[in-house]
């Protein structure tokens, strides 16, 4: 049962933390969405996908460096593309949610436009939080204690400051 509990204690952990980088970057995602159609006469889409680009790299930087930085940094290359790659889909998520609004039903007044970015931003999230912990930031292999070790007792393991101070 320990086990389990710990899992699931890690998991809540990690989902606190990809919720506070996620919640910084949807704060991003928004505030450069309302300050380009603000200060440009883009159309409302392309506002959009230059805001969300602007958060992937926020995010990209929060996740690696806050999120998930116990897990594995040995394929930085790989790690990078498979983000893109998810990101890319979870911005043709996003902002199809948005264009569907927008140009399908015609609900395109600043309030309905933040509404379907914020609704599209909800969708294409469940979507990278799945995808960014299964395929590009994944966990590195639980190693199991040697029998006969102190860790495998139960006995923990001391750490060198402490084992200085021991006589």
């Amino acid at each position: 049962m320990e086990r389990g509990s710990s899992g699931l204690r890690r998991l809540f952990q990690e989902v606190a933390r990809f919720g506070a980088v996620g919640g910084a970057g949807l704060l991003v995602n928004l505030g450069v969405f309302n300050l380009v159609r603000a200060v440009t006469d883009l159309q409302v889409v392309r506002a959009s996908v230059i805001a969300t680009i602007v958060a992937i790299i926020f995010n990209y930087l929060g996740f690696r460096y806050f999120t998930y930085r116990d897990r594995d940094k040995s394929g930085r290359t790989r790690e990078m593309t498979l983000f893109l790659v998810f990101s890319v889909i979870g911005l043709v998520i996003e902002n199809g949610v948005l264009y569907t609004a927008t140009y399908g039903f015609g609900w395109d007044s600043r309030l309905q436009s933040n509404i379907f970015k914020f609704l599209g931003i909800g969708i294409a999230t469940l979507f990278r939080f799945w995808s960014y912990r299964t395929w590009v930031f994944r966990a590195l292999p639980v190693r199991e204690p040697v029998a006969g070790s102190p860790v495998a007792h139960g006995e923990g393991r001391r750490s060198r400051r402490a084992e200085q101070r021991v006589p």
